[in-house]
Formats: structure tokens, sequence, C-alpha cells
């Protein structure tokens, strides 16, 4: 019998496999939803060991929008400007993130990205920034 949803689309939920950060700056740990050019979701968790200052909040979108984007591109890239970013509260331990990101535009090289973390259905970022593909 066939299913009436759409087909699944695999993917590796690995985030080292699509970049070259490693810990401790790999701050993500699964990636859970990819649409490649388009969005993707991940999970992050925050451990005794970790320190999450808000700053880095912004860096795991930028990482989440890099799988989503630049990935395609294989050439690698950078985070070229945060043009907006709120912040709610701090990240404690034991916090489990999801993190999203979502590509608004795509001129040339550049992605315009809107993304944010929440912990359990609360916002701590809010955030839209500008990846660049390819060498700086």
């Amino acid at each position: 019998m066939p299913y009436a949803c759409e087909e699944a689309r695999l993917f590796n939920p690995d985030p080292a496999t699509y970049l070259p950060h490693r810990f401790p700056f790999l701050l993500l740990d699964r990636v859970i939803e990819l649409e490649p050019g388009a969005r993707a979701v991940a999970r992050a968790s925050v451990s005794a060991s970790s320190v999450f200052p808000q700053v880095l909040l912004v860096e795991a979108v930028a990482q989440l929008a890099g799988i989503a984007t630049i990935q395609q591109e294989g050439k690698g890239g950078f985070l070229a400007a945060i043009d907006r970013a709120e912040f709610g509260r701090l990240p404690v331990t034991g916090d489990v993130l999801t993190v999203t990101a979502r590509v608004l535009k795509a001129f040339g090289r550049l992605f315009l990205v809107e993304g944010e973390v929440l912990c359990g259905g609360m916002p701590l970022l809010r955030v839209q920034l500008t990846l660049g593909a390819g060498q700086l």
C-alpha cells in the first residue's frame, strides 16, 4: 500500500560531516531536519563542561545555516554579517537547545538567513545573518 506522504529524504545527522569545526567549537550535536538550500533544524545540549555565552548562540545558527546552504557549494564559507540579533535568557547547564535556520534570499554567493534558538519553546535568540559561500 503506498504512503500518502512525500518520500523521506535521507541525510547524515552528524554536523561534523558538513562542517570543518571540531570540539570544542562544533556547537551542534545533531541535525534533525535538512532541506538543502532552504532550511535546517538541529539540537545542541549545554553540558557542565561547555560554556555557552549568548554570542555562541549566534555561531550555532551560523553553523547550521552553513549546513543548509554552503554544503551544496562544497567550498566552505564564512559569516559575513550579523544583521540583527535579539537575545532572551542565557542558556544553562542541562538545557537542550533547538536551533533553526531558514534561507530567506540567495544572491550570488551570499545568503540571507533567519534563525532562532529555542529552549523548551522559549526563545533564547532570534537572528538574521548573512553567510558567504567560498573563500573570503
